[in-house]
């Protein structure tokens, strides 16, 4: 559902104001607004949602282990082929790309997961919560993406809501990155890594509706660089 964007400034000052208690550096005045008074936004679906998160989880399991024939065959049953990103397509088919990397999306899924519903939280001082792997698709146990639908309760945030968080993260995104460059102590558990890996899943989610914003982005063409 498309709904009225809140207001940018208040939302601002709120991430400014969490990010300050949590002692990391404030981003400066003329950091930029993710979105402008009188923008409109809304989620992508629930099942644009789901097949991101299906696909992040098979290029996990591919990190781990996972053989290219079993990881191609539940995508083909899952019909979720075309939700494969090229960089994704190559890693999944001929393990080429940067593993480590990829493995980080564990931290995306866990934004992913938030946005649906099915975790409660996204503190940015705990990593994704032990058993995030147990809410995803059970692959050792052949589970299909119908199987781990059926059994998944979803609930979609609501759009103001994700946009705000997503406004938390991209001034979060800043703020860690600038206390690791003056290597400044860390508020919890995670690093800049981990929260670069969840504003993407953001990023991509969210998507605003006014006159300075394009159509959705893919996957891949999130920009994380600011």
């Amino acid at each position: 559902m498309t709904v009225p964007a809140p207001d940018p400034r208040a939302i601002r000052a709120a991430s400014l104001e969490d990010i300050d208690r949590l002692g990391l550096p404030v981003p400066p005045p003329q950091f930029p607004l993710v979105w402008e008074a009188g923008d409109a936004v809304t989620l992508r679906s629930t099942a644009e949602l789901e097949a991101r998160t299906a696909v992040l989880n098979i290029v996990l399991a591919r990190c781990y282990g996972m053989p290219q024939e079993a990881a191609m065959s539940w995508l083909l049953g899952a019909h979720l082929v075309e939700a494969v990103t090229k960089p994704e397509w190559q890693f999944v088919v001929a393990g080429k790309g940067d593993r480590r990397a990829l493995a980080l999306h564990l931290e995306a899924i866990f934004g992913l997961m938030w946005l649906l519903g099915v975790t409660k939280h996204l503190d940015p001082t705990e990593p994704a919560q032990d058993r995030l792997v147990d809410l995803l698709p059970n692959l050792p146990n052949s589970e299909s993406m119908t199987g781990w639908r059926s059994r998944t309760l979803v609930a979609p945030r609501d759009a103001a809501g994700a946009a705000a968080m997503l406004d938390r993260y991209y001034c979060l995104d800043w703020a860690f990155l600038e206390a690791e460059r003056r290597r400044m102590p860390l508020p919890g558990l995670i690093d800049s890594y981990s929260i670069g890996q969840r504003r993407w899943a953001l990023e991509w989610a969210v998507v605003f509706l006014g006159p300075y914003h394009g159509p959705p982005r893919g996957w891949e063409e999130v920009d994380l660089s600011t």
